[in-house]
């Protein structure tokens, strides 16, 4: 059984200690927060975890072998390091970190003290997404892409009203290609690896951050365009077209669905299996087998450092600059 502890006390926290609880491969007993009133009301849900207001008091707790991390995006790596140095695993939230220098860096820290790190992307391990992965033969050679995710965020109205939430401040490294437009970039990279070159251009905020983009990488005869935006919203799938047919996705973060169409025909075919309604319950299972099995998985820290490196380049053409940033990394 893997005992857990949380960073963070927010619905997403709560989202994946119900994924985690519900595999039956976990039990929730830590909770951190700054605030122990915020630890002890999220913690009331739950079957008594020990409640920290001290992040060192939680990395030298022997009640916890592995800490979830869902703290704003500039914390992550900062506080995954500790964690890892005290000898705790650890699954941190997407991004992994604020830039590709301290991803490369997290991923050192846990080799050297033989632990694990784990990017909390869920996208890759749906048994849609996994169902989409295996159907791109299907479709022939694949000619164009687009992978799409538009949703206007519930904090911009705050922002326009003279606010400065964490989601469109630099100072948290946010912004919409760290955030919504995260999972058009690392789907596109685990569905067809690492790009030859990319495009990038952004809707840059007064506050700094890019409120909406798009970017296109280049591969070997094909390009994938991604669209991503935190002030508007869209309601198109994202596709993939081949020569012999198309996918479309609905919802490529959860994959909700996937339509298969052969050339000539209008006639969509539906590839979609069931899922869980929780669909963070599957990054949970795939932390549980690393965790059983004492080691990382490859094709995971590949795909992560790959999608750190891309995130600095587009920020880099874009002209988001994050205070954590070194003269190296823009």
């Amino acid at each position: 059984m893997i005992k857990l502890a949380v960073i963070g006390t927010n619905w997403i926290t709560d989202q994946f200690v119900q994924a985690a609880l519900n595999s039956g491969e976990y039990q929730l007993t830590g909770v951190y927060s700054r605030r122990l009133e915020s630890a002890q009301e999220f913690a009331s849900k739950y079957d008594s975890p020990t409640l920290f207001d001290d992040v060192q008091a939680l990395a030298d707790s022997d009640r916890v072998d592995t800490v979830y991390i869902a703290s704003p995006n500039v914390l992550h790596a900062p506080q995954a390091m500790q964690m890892m140095r005290a000898g705790k695993n650890v699954i941190v939230e997407k991004p992994m970190a604020a830039n590709y220098q301290l991803a490369q860096q997290m991923f050192e820290v846990a080799r050297e003290n033989n632990v694990l790190l784990f990017e909390a992307f869920m996208s890759p391990h749906l048994p849609n997404f996994k169902r989409l992965k295996q159907s791109l033969n299907s479709i022939g050679k694949v000619r164009k892409a687009l992978i799409s995710y538009c949703q206007y965020s519930s904090r911009y109205g705050k922002y326009l009203a003279g606010e400065n939430p964490n989601t469109f401040n630099p100072d948290f490294a946010n912004g919409s290609i760290m955030d919504i437009g995260f999972y058009c970039l690392s789907s596109a990279v685990e569905l067809f690896g690492e790009p030859t070159s990319v495009q990038a251009q952004a809707q840059l905020l007064d506050s700094g951050v890019d409120g909406s983009g798009s970017v296109i990488l280049n591969y070997d005869g094909f390009e994938v365009v991604l669209q991503h935006s935190k002030t508007s919203d869209s309601y198109l799938p994202s596709e993939i077209q081949g020569e012999d047919g198309a996918l479309l996705i609905e919802m490529i973060s959860i994959a909700k669905s996937i339509t298969k169409y052969t050339r000539g025909s209008n006639i969509g075919i539906d590839l979609s299996v069931k899922q869980e309604s929780n669909p963070m319950y599957y990054e949970a299972l795939e932390f549980a087998a690393q965790h059983q099995n004492k080691a990382m998985n490859d094709s995971c820290t590949q795909r992560s450092l790959i999608v750190a490196k891309l995130l600095e380049d587009i920020r880099r053409q874009t002209g988001v600059i994050f205070p954590t940033d070194t003269p190296q990394s823009n």
